[in-house]
């Protein structure tokens, strides 16, 4: 079994995930199968099988949110500071070569990597790119669209 790195505000975000799962969905998918039976004849009854494919997902979604965070090796963004290069937790500015386009990304873990947020994952094209380089380095990144170029502008930590 390998350990899963994550930020500690991912870490937490999957515990408030699994709390919710665990404390408000379970009782409340249960209540409905409960009431769908109620109902009479369970071969045809479209609310209790409905509700039953619920409560499988939502169970199989706590089996994993435990599994991962028995695994979670967290890594403290914030003792990182001093390091000039760039790994696990940076928060860098790039600007795309050809476009002038300033992005922000944060280096984070496979499940906290929401693109959306400016968060992408470990294992992603571009942070393996990012990896081990250092503010005002280019790097090229084979991208689906083609490859792209970024010069890195900051580095931060925390």
């Amino acid at each position: 079994m390998e350990n899963v790195p994550m930020t500690a505000a991912g870490h937490a975000a999957l515990e408030l995930e699994l709390k919710r799962r665990t404390s408000e969905e379970r009782p409340r998918i249960i209540e409905q199968i409960a009431e769908a039976r109620g109902h009479g004849d369970l071969s045809e009854n479209a609310e209790y099988h409905a509700a039953k494919e619920a409560h499988g997902l939502n169970e199989g979604r706590i089996m994993e949110l435990e599994d991962k965070l028995s695994r979670a090796e967290i890594i403290d963004v914030a003792k990182l500071t001093g390091s000039k290069t760039i790994k696990f937790g940076a928060t860098v500015t790039l600007v795309d070569e050809d476009t002038e386009e300033k992005k922000k990304y944060q280096i984070v873990g496979d499940l906290e990597a929401d693109v959306k947020e400016g968060k992408i994952s470990i294992s992603s094209p571009i942070a393996r790119a990012l990896i081990g380089k250092s503010k005002n380095d280019t790097v090229e990144v084979a991208a689906p669209g083609g490859a792209r170029s970024y010069e890195i502008i900051s580095v931060k930590y925390g």
